[in-house]
This record gives structure tokens, C-alpha cells and sequence, in this order.
């Protein structure tokens, strides 16, 4: 097979022509490390690639399959990190100068899983320093570009996971999401983004377990290995208060016998929390909910009941951000990115009342969303207000929808994310075509808690019904 056809296709697939040695993990992994040297230039999705490291795991993988051996159900498959991660042997910098020649001796749960299931590490994608903005840049890397319109940001702050997942860079990647940092850059970049409920896949690296509201999460291009990812990460570990009873078991099932939704109650909101959305994006997502109505889900609309929720994540943020980094700021400001530096002083007035109030309004958040599901199984809504914003936009600066200034990016852009970050809701953007403009436009499907498995039915079967995983972004660097 010519490795230009391994660029795109799913980890399910590679996996069993790895298998059958109808393809070698070797030439899989060669062909996609050469495909990122070939792209840095022009999406920089990458921070660190360890090609040697990935060659040889890679020829172990062959020599097992040789041997007879159960490789897993990634076996030989290439995967990518966001640097955010904890990677054993290979750097993991956390897009920080403090971290820069950081070099990890153990893996992070959620890799050492994947690994166990013959995922072949590749390399370590872009963040934004510490994850703490929606575009994916820092000082130590520069930017990540868009993988359908290198003018346009690439999301974030899994923007280098999106980016490597849409432009065939490897099928299956790690993020996290602590406010849509998973499904902001999926939905910019026309792939797969799962944030699955609080403790489903555990956390080791969040600095406070309690009241996390962070994820570490699969990034893919299709569902199935979505499936695959969340069944090879989750399970308990005792080092995430939230773990413990957790299972991601039968969400692979889920998605391969997914017939219909027949009983299944599907409820359609436009708005949360927002009252600005592109027409057009508008349009786009509405058209493709009422795909659920002809899997056989009972529709029915849902009025918006929600405030904005931006100010008080914004509270949380800045206070964790600050009782992590404030004592590195003498030795390291000037190196730091200046829009971290800027969160960290307009949270550094916030008082310790202040703060449990915002815990207090997360518990009343929580409460709120919870009750949505006495009368619906899966909420839809839009994902973005708008497609990806100009590669220059300003943090905090107002976004334009429709040639008109709105509000900062946090309150206008991604409504429809935070709000499952700190209630713990699973929630999954996918593909509902495209825009005028030619980017991705998304939808986002909300489950109660506990219900992974039900929303990887909801949106394989979506996935069947409108697929996407054959539109290819047009890429400079391809001959």
C-alpha cells in the first residue's frame, strides 16, 4: 500500500491491516513522521517529534505480531500528545520556557494505557503555555495554523491535536479540555472531540483532584476510535478522587452495532447563555439536529434558561493559575506568555470569598444541567457562535459575527463549552459541514453523566448519516 494512502486513514483501519500484515507499523509511523517534518512549515503543529523512539516501538510492534502476539487494539497505530501530558523519555514542556528541556521518567495514565493497546507515540502537539487560551501559541513554539485556512487560528488549546488529526498526521491524538479545549479546536478543524464525564478517564496530573474540571481527553477523526480511546484510557486509578466506579465499557460496542435512536429523547437548544450566533452557522447546525428525528429520537426544542458562565470559570482559572505560577513570576515573566501574565493579575484581586462563591454557583450549574435530563437523553446545540476567528484575533479584544463587534472571545465565541467543564457532563462536537467561508462548522451532543456509551451511539449514528471523515483539507505542502 503507498504510504501517501496511510495519511488519512482511521486507527480502527490501520490497526487491522497492521494486524493481517497487510501494512507494517513501521511504514505506517515512517510515512506519518515524514508527513509531519513535511508540515511543520507551514501548521507547526508540533512541538517535539521522537521519530527514533517511534521507529523502534514501531518495529516491536511488527516483531510481536510476527511472534503470534496480541498487540492490542491499537496495535502499530501512531498516536501524538498534547504537551501538556506527561510522556515517558520523550519531553513534555507544557508550551512553557519553564519547561523547555523537561523530561518526564513515567507516563501519564491515559498514555501508558494507550500504549498498552499498541499505540505508537509519534510526538508531542502544540498548547498554548499551560493550556490557558482558546488560540494554540506561546512564546516558546509560535503559532499553529489552521488546518483548512492557514489565515484562520487552529483553536485551542488542543488546537495541535485538532490540527494533526484533520491534516493526517496521525489518526488519533490526546488532548484536554478544561473550558472546550478539546471540542473548540475539534469543531475548527472539522474532526472528532470527546470531553467524557468527570473521572471517566483519570486525571493524575491535575494539581488539585477535588474540584478539577479539567480532562484529559481523545482526539480523533472518527467515532470509532473515539470508542477505541475512551475504552483504552478510562478506568479507576487512585489518583483521581473522580475515577473510582468509572468505566468506559461498551462505548466500542455502542458504536458498532448503533442502529437507531427509537426511544431515545433528543432536545434542540440554539442558545446557552449567548443571544449572538452566525445565521448561517445557525442554519447549518439546526438542519443537521433534525437528523436525529430520522434515526427515530423523539425532537423537541428548549428554550434558553442559562446565564453566561464565562465569569465564573474565569474566577476558578485565575485562581488556579495563580496559585501555580505566581511565585515563578520574578524568575520567569518576561519569558511567560503575556496573555497568562494578564489573566494572572486580573485574578489576583479575587478573594477567598469570591472564590467559594464561584464553587458555590458551579454546584448551582451543576444542579441546573442535571435537571435538563428529566426530560431529554441528549441536548444539541452549535458548538462556535462563528468558524474559526483570523489567526491574529486578540484574546481580549471583541470577536466579529456578521461584520459586527461582540464581546471577548471567552463570552462570544465558545458559550456553549464551559458549562459541561464544571458540571462533568460528557459532551461531543462533530462535523455538520461547512460554511461559506469553507471551514468546518459543528455540532456539540450533551449526555447526563454516567452516559458515554449512549452518546457514542448518538453520534456514530450521526456520523453515518451525514460522514465526514473523506473531506480532506487542501494542504500546501502536498504535492
Amino acid at each position: 500500500m503507498p504510504h501517501s494512502d496511510f495519511a488519512y486513514q482511521s486507527a480502527s483501519e490501520l490497526a487491522h491491516l497492521i494486524k493481517r500484515r497487510e501494512a507494517s507499523s513501521v511504514d505506517v509511523v515512517r510515512a506519518t513522521l515524514e508527513r509531519i517534518e513535511a508540515s511543520q512549515g507551514v501548521l507547526n503543529a508540533f512541538i517535539t517529534v521522537c521519530r527514533d523512539e517511534a521507529l523502534r516501538d514501531a518495529a516491536e510492534i511488527d516483531q510481536r505480531i510476527g511472534r503470534g502476539e496480541d498487540v492490542g487494539p491499537l496495535g502499530g497505530v501512531p498516536l501524538h500528545v498534547k504537551d501538556l501530558v506527561n510522556t515517558a523519555g520523550v519531553r513534555t514542556t507544557f508550551g512553557s520556557f519553564m519547561h523547555e528541556h523537561t523530561v518526564p521518567k513515567s507516563d501519564a495514565i491515559s498514555v501508558a494505557r494507550l500504549k498498552a493497546a499498541g499505540a505508537v507515540l509519534v510526538g508531542k502537539t502544540t498548547t498554548p503555555e499551560f493550556g490557558h487560551m482558546v488560540w494554540t501559541e506561546a512564546p516558546l513554539f509560535g503559532r499553529t495554523r489552521n488546518a483548512w485556512d492557514q489565515g484562520r487560528t487552529s483553536g485551542g488549546s488542543s488546537g495541535g491535536a485538532a490540527v494533526a488529526c484533520a491534516a493526517g498526521l496521525g489518526p488519533i491524538g490526546v488532548g484536554t479540555c478544561a473550558g472546550g479545549s478539546t471540542r473548540i479546536p475539534a469543531a475548527c478543524n472539522g474532526v472528532v472531540g470527546f470531553k467524557q464525564s468527570l473521572g471517566l478517564i483519570p486525571h493524575d496530573m491535575a494539581p488539585e483532584s477535588f474540584a478539577n474540571m479539567s480532562y484529559i481527553t481523545p482526539m480523533t477523526r472518527t467515532v470509532l476510535d473515539t470508542a477505541l480511546m475512551l475504552e483504552a484510557m478510562a478506568g479507576p486509578h487512585p489518583a483521581d478522587v473522580h475515577s473510582f466506579g468509572m468505566s468506559a465499557v461498551g462505548c466500542v460496542e455502542a458504536v458498532r452495532t448503533a442502529q437507531d435512536l427509537k426511544g431515545v429523547r433528543v432536545v434542540w437548544r440554539p442558545y446557552l447563555g449567548n443571544t449572538v450566533i452566525d445565521s448561517e452557522v445557525l442554519r447549518l447546525t439546526a438542519d443537521a439536529a433534525r437528523v436525529f428525528e430520522g434515526l427515530g429520537a423523539t425532537m423537541h426544542a428548549m428554550a434558553d434558561d442559562m446565564e453566561p458562565t464565562e465569569p465564573m470559570w474565569l474566577v476558578l482559572s485565575t485562581a488556579l493559575w495563580n496559585a501555580r505560577f505566581a511565585d515563578k513570576l520574578p524568575e520567569w515573566r518576561d519569558r511567560m506568555s503575556p496573555t497568562l501574565v494578564r489573566q494572572m493579575a486580573g485574578g489576583a484581586s479575587h478573594t477567598a470569598e469570591m472564590l467559594q462563591r464561584a464553587y458555590l454557583k458551579r454546584t448551582e450549574i451543576y444542579r441546573k444541567i442535571q435537571g435538563w435530563f428529566g426530560h431529554a437523553d441528549i441536548i444539541v446545540m452549535p458548538t462556535l457562535t462563528r468558524t474559526a476567528v483570523p489567526l491574529q484575533e486578540g484574546l481580549f479584544e471583541p470577536i466579529e459575527i456578521e461584520g459586527k463587534k461582540i464581546d471577548t472571545v471567552r463570552k462570544a465565541w465558545f458559550p456553549y463549552t464551559h458549562p459541561f467543564n464544571l458540571s462533568g457532563n460528557p459532551a461531543v462536537t462533530l462535523p455538520a459541514g461547512f460554511h461559506s467561508d469553507g471551514l468546518p462548522v459543528a455540532i456539540q451532543l450533551v449526555a447526563r453523566r454516567g452516559a458515554d456509551a449512549l452518546l457514542c451511539r448518538a453520534a456514530a449514528l450521526f456520523e453515518q448519516a451525514r460522514p465526514w471523515a473523506d473531506a480532506k483539507p487542501r494542504l500546501p505542502f502536498e504535492v
